[in-house]
């Protein structure tokens, strides 16, 4: 991974809720959740405008 140790983290989480509060980081942390699994489902499941790009380009 990242090769970040427990203090690492905690000292980030810290200054995260310095800058943007504890009320804040649930509501960030939740849509960063869902961003990460929409690019997930996007590699995983290219939608059809892609598919028939790709048919395009090879011909």
């Amino acid at each position: 991974m990242l090769g970040l140790g427990w203090l690492e983290v905690s000292v980030i989480i810290g200054v995260a809720i310095l800058i943007f509060g504890p009320k804040k980081l649930p509501e960030m942390g939740s849509s960063l959740g869902k961003t990460l699994q929409g690019f997930r489902e996007g590699m995983s499941n290219p939608s059809q405008e892609e598919e028939e790009n790709s048919y395009i380009d090879k011909d």
